[in-house]
């Protein structure tokens, strides 16, 4: 598992770039995210390269944000290759709470990041069905 960093940003013009600013301006590198708008605040989840790092600087400017587990596991490029992902949680009984893709930097495969209600399960049923699970965002940079 690696480790995910949530912030929750204002809905108002501007504010997920002063996340990203504070971010950029510390030398931290976001490989995956995604955004899920909520009535009062966006959800923005990222894996980066330094998340203890990115939840002190978050913290310090005042955001609510919080660092939670979440699976990055390789995902075949072709037809079916998130399908197949799937059809083995599935077959597992595995729900998932939410999924995002990214892809690793050098060869830009695509990588899904997910999370369940019980994620070292999932994480089990992947790589035992042949999954590459990853352990560290160096990982993605390979």
């Amino acid at each position: 598992m690696i480790k995910q960093n949530i912030v929750f940003v204002e809905n108002k013009a501007g504010s997920l770039k002063r996340v990203t600013g504070m971010l950029t301006d510390n030398d931290i590198n976001i490989y995956g995210f995604a955004c899920f708008d909520a009535p009062e605040f966006a959800i923005f989840r990222m894996i980066c390269n330094d998340p203890d790092k990115a939840e002190l600087i978050l913290n310090k400017s005042g955001y609510m944000n919080r660092i939670t587990q979440a699976i990055v596991v390789d995902m075949k490029d072709q037809v079916g290759g998130l399908d197949e992902l799937l059809k083995v949680l599935a077959d597992s009984n595995v729900s998932l709470d939410y999924i995002y893709t990214s892809f690793h930097r050098k060869d830009l495969i695509p990588v899904v990041i997910l999370h369940s209600e019980d994620i070292t399960v999932t994480e089990s049923v992947l790589k035992n069905n042949g999954f590459n699970v990853f352990t560290t965002t160096e990982e993605l940079e390979k």
